[in-house]
């Protein structure tokens, strides 16, 4: 019961710090052409950084914490973290979130075959 009340906690927090949001971080990531994956996380939740993203090949791989870029945050609509958005020419391809317990369940390979598929529509 006490883990479902932690996580029931860090979720309420999550919410009011996007409900309330501050507008003072500056707004730092921005898209290019081509295929890039964006990997959204907080500073808080820096133990369930997705490791193997910055293995993903093919691609433009960026890193944006909404903690300090909540205009980003705000823009791409990300309420939970990890969160892997893959874009081709700044269009959203494929959304990525993590689960109830903040643990991203997509594989590298699930990650990777969107990369590939946003590519191949380039020929």
């Amino acid at each position: 019961m006490k883990e479902i009340y932690k996580l029931f906690r860090s979720y309420i927090v999550l919410l009011l710090f996007i409900c309330i949001g501050s507008t003072a971080g500056a707004q730092t990531l921005k898209l290019g052409d081509g295929v890039q994956v964006i990997h959204f996380n907080a500073g808080w939740n820096s133990a369930a950084d997705v490791e193997w993203v910055s293995e993903l090949e093919n691609c433009k791989v960026k890193k944006c914490d909404i903690a300090s870029d909540t205009k980003a945050q705000n823009k791409y609509e990300i309420v939970v973290v990890p969160t892997i958005i893959v874009f081709k020419d700044g269009e959203e391809v494929k959304r990525f979130q993590a689960d109830i317990s903040f643990s991203m369940k997509a594989t590298l390979e699930d990650v990777q075959e969107v990369v590939d598929d946003s590519n191949m529509d380039s020929f």
